[in-house]
């Protein structure tokens, strides 16, 4: 619904739009045919479960408006003070004016903060179909009022209890007569009179307060007790004098034999009028707890986002042979989450986290082998070729669309099963919506101010106060959502020391400008009064039912504009390392990809940060001799790349390893030894670590083994040897880093809670289709009554195969409008109006008024045809 629409629909303190002469609508169905179209689409926009399946006329879409799902659907959704004033409608007579609603919001002594801010409420309500009606005439749906209202077993949000005449319902006529006389009124002919005597007495602010002055101390300290709510209280069969005094005068009445009610009016009463303990009109601020300079946020965030895409790669290079062994529930276990936590030196719940974003991202998946595996996508090395702020913001991107929640790794569900990482029950629908919500409260922060946690998650309670514990057991997951979104934006460079940072607000189109979310009197933050002082409903920045849906599609985008403002912050890539006496090589910044590669395999890292150190080992020049390189390439690929002279250290180690590399040859007989060497053959035989391996001498040069070729080379490099693999040809073998890449994978997509949030175009031929579907089920038919089987019931009409015929050409030689009953070829029923434009064939060719478009129908098919009131266009 548009600023304007509902600033016609919401009331204002010195008059509103009326209804123009016309007849109030007497139902939800015909309250929704005076909207326009704008209005329509701001109904399905704001509550798109009534898209599911498209409604065929106002009055299917009415009837689904008020189903109990998707009413509570909608409550849920609301902010506070909405949900607030809707909980005063249903406690509020039936049709309520709305200087009722607004005496039972703001009081007796009234309050500038809700009157400003309660249009913006009903005007909220009323757009979502929840309430409906004029000023005058204010209805909550049924479905909504049975959700709020109060009774024993489910006590209103209120606190109120009961009416006087619904909790005298049942009341023998004496006792009403008995309570009235006590209270001081004049005894009735009947309860009737008697029930609204009572009412007058407990409404009438002068004659209930010289009531009450005359109560006992102790009397009106139960009363204390009760006004709040829970309204109700238990007594015994010979009360105490106090509530002895407030039952015999109506004050309290009698549900059971052992419970009491204190009535709403009275309650309301000693509330000074107020349904609320505590209105909430305004959003609470979110204040920040520390401020830094911009560009120091900006260049933390970047550091934290250049950890981030290391992480990421080092998880990738652990799974490159295969990883963990996917669970038959799915997901990883609990020791193999350890492992990998182990690998990447961070805590469980961390390693999690960083899964979650490769596999959102579609780096890892599954491999769907029949031993399946966890294992790097061929996206992965696509994604490795991006510069590394693109590669930023396609991990930030998925984050913030995902519905998967990586905080609730290793609790449990309502079943008390594990949720394991990567695993199927970590989809958390409010995720996307939650994280958006967050990011844009950080975006109107100053520039460079951290939040203060607790005001945002008040701010978040009070934007959507019934969602979040009715999922998960005892917990508000809103909550731990935003908690998590904190701690997940740092880790991945969104924030930097918790406050957001320039690229981060890139990833959010529309974000508020920094400094911008502060409290206005009367209105909440973001809520700009119109030229006529309304408050528009929530934009989407201000948090919308369909804040996850519209998040999740804005995150899968092109972050061309994030990366571009984090690509001068990230480090640029150094093509030399500075090698040291002490076998070490410190690396002054992130490498190239080819120099890391080769370093990778020629050292390993001992140390990570700014600067990374690497480490040689014969072990380490071993395994790039086995990658196939030779002495002297290494020795050439060291003095190319490093800023230092080769230590001589550093070239007597390769070249004493590449000296004996090779020197023993292993292949498969099941396995032999062989070596120009006999001298040396004889020393591996000496040496009793060879025992395991069971050798002996077949010739001077060579050995056999019972182990196998694998087994026997780990055994001869233990003891000091440098053994090489050899073919069955004889050649030595050369072991590359194999990279294990499971088949092309698709990201895992969203799950949401609900439909997704339909698009303009759907939106409008939705409209259009209600519209049209309306018109086919209410236009009047000529001579409705007096056509035999026109349906006067509403029903399609049935005529013969001639009337038929007659009518539509007759249609379509004057151009006018007819109503058809059809049935389609899969059987169903349905009533349409037509606009004829060529009959032949057995066919009609017409304009469907329904479908918005040129449709052609054959004639068998048509069970009736009606035609159109003259003053139907």
């Amino acid at each position: 619904m548009g600023t304007g629409e509902l600033d016609r629909e919401a009331h204002v303190a010195a008059g509103t739009e009326g209804n123009g002469g016309t007849a109030a609508p007497r139902t939800l169905a015909e309250a929704l045919r005076t909207r326009g179209d704008e209005g329509l689409a701001a109904l399905l926009r704001a509550r798109p479960d009534l898209l599911v399946p498209v409604p065929g006329d106002l009055t299917q879409l009415a009837t689904r408006a008020g189903t109990r799902a998707s009413v509570v659907r909608a409550l849920e959704r609301l902010d506070r003070f909405t949900l607030q004033a809707a909980e005063a409608l249903a406690v509020a007579p039936d049709p309520a004016p709305y200087r009722v609603l607004l005496g039972l919001m703001a009081g007796d002594e009234g309050d500038a903060d809700i009157e400003a801010a309660l249009p913006r409420a009903v005007g909220l309500l009323r757009e979502q179909a929840l309430v409906w009606g004029d000023d005058e005439r204010l209805r909550l749906v049924r479905t909504a009022r049975e959700l709020l209202a109060p009774s024993p077993q489910h006590p209103s949000p209120t606190g109120l209890g009961p009416t006087v005449a619904e909790a005298t319902a049942g009341m023998s006529p004496t006792r009403l007569q008995e309570i009235i006389a006590t209270a001081g009124l004049s005894t009735t002919h009947d309860p009737v009179s008697a029930v609204a005597a009572l009412t007058d007495l407990f409404t009438d602010r002068e004659r209930m307060g010289a009531l009450l002055d005359t109560a006992p101390v102790e009397a009106l300290g139960v009363l204390d007790r009760l006004v709040w709510g829970p309204p109700y209280g238990e007594v015994t069969p010979d009360p105490t004098p106090p509530v002895r005094w407030l039952r015999d005068r109506g004050l309290l009445l009698p549900v059971t034999a052992r419970t009491v009610v204190l009535p709403r009016e009275a309650a309301l009463h000693l509330r000074a009028g107020r349904a609320h303990r505590v209105p909430e009109p305004l959003a609470p601020a979110v204040t920040p707890s520390r401020e830094y300079r911009p560009q120091v946020v900006d260049s933390t965030a970047a550091g934290q986002a250049y950890t981030a895409l290391a992480t990421v790669e080092e998880l990738a290079k652990e799974w490159n042979e295969g990883g963990p062994a996917v669970l038959r529930a799915g997901g990883m276990s609990v020791r193999d989450l350890k492992r990998t936590a182990t690998a990447l030196d961070v805590t469980e719940q961390v390693a999690a986290f960083w899964l979650e974003v490769a596999y959102g991202a579609g780096l890892i998946a599954p491999d769907g082998e029949a031993d399946e595996r966890f294992a790097p996508t061929p996206a992965y090395d696509d994604w490795l070729a991006l510069p590394a702020a693109e590669r930023w913001a396609r991990l930030a991107g998925a984050w913030l669309a995902a519905t998967r929640a990586p905080g609730l790794v290793g609790s449990q569900d309502a079943k008390g099963r594990t949720l394991a990482a990567l695993g199927p029950d970590l989809d958390r629908g409010a995720a996307p919506e939650v994280r958006r919500r967050v990011l844009t409260l950080l975006a109107g922060l100053p520039a460079g101010a951290s939040p203060d946690p607790e005001t945002l998650l008040a701010r978040l309670r009070w934007e959507r106060p019934l969602r979040g514990a009715a999922r998960e057991t005892g917990t508000d997951l809103r909550a731990r959502l935003a908690s998590w979104t904190l701690t997940e934006a740092e880790l991945l460079g969104v924030t930097g020391r918790g406050a957001l940072s320039a690229h981060g607000r890139a990833l959010l189109p529309g974000a508020p400008a920094p400094g911008t979310d502060h409290p206005v009197a009367g209105h909440a933050p973001g809520h700009p009064r119109t030229a006529t002082g309304h408050v528009p409903a929530p934009t989407a920045a201000e948090g919308s039912a369909s804040d996850g849906r519209r998040a999740a599609r804005a995150a899968v985008a092109d972050h061309a504009g994030a990366a571009a403002l984090l690509a001068p912050l990230m480090p640029e890539p150094v093509d030399h390392v500075l090698l040291q006496a002490d076998l070490t090589a410190v690396a002054p910044g992130p490498l190239r990809r080819p120099l890391a590669d080769t370093l990778a395999v020629l050292a390993d890292v001992e140390s990570k940060g700014g600067a990374t150190v690497y480490r040689f080992t014969p072990a380490s020049v071993r395994r790039a001799l086995d990658a196939g390189q030779a002495a002297a390439d290494l020795h050439a690929f060291l003095a190319a790349h490093s800023r230092t002279p080769v230590p001589q250290p550093l070239a007597y180690l390769i070249d004493d390893v590449a000296r004996r590399h090779g020197h023993l040859r292993v292949g498969a007989a099941s396995a032999y030894v062989r070596c120009d060497d006999d001298a040396v053959l004889g020393e591996i035989l000496a040496d009793k670590r060879s025992a395991s391996l069971r050798l002996r001498r077949l010739a001077p040069t060579v050995l056999a083994a019972q182990a196998d070729p694998a087994a026997l080379l780990e055994g001869l490099r233990s003891m000091g040897f440098a053994p090489a693999a050899e073919s069955a040809e004889g050649d030595v073998l050369i072991t590359r880093a194999h990279a294990y890449r499971t088949p092309a994978r698709t990201a895992p997509a969203p799950v949401p809670e609900g439909p997704p949030e339909p698009d303009t175009a759907l939106l409008g031929a939705a409209v259009r289709a209600i519209r049209a579907g309306d018109l086919a089920s209410t236009v009047v038919r000529k001579d409705e009554s007096a056509t035999p089987g026109g349906g006067g019931d509403g029903a399609p009409p049935r005529t013969s195969a001639a009337e038929t015929l007659a009518t539509v050409q007759a249609a379509a030689m004057t151009g006018s409008a007819v109503w058809i009953g059809y049935v389609t070829a899969e059987g169903a029923a349905s009533q349409r109006v037509i606009a004829p434009v060529r009959v032949e064939g057995g066919f009609v060719t017409a304009y469907d008024h329904t479908a918005d478009e040129v449709r052609t129908y054959p004639l068998h098919r048509i069970t009736g045809v009606a035609e159109l009131a003259d003053d139907v266009t």
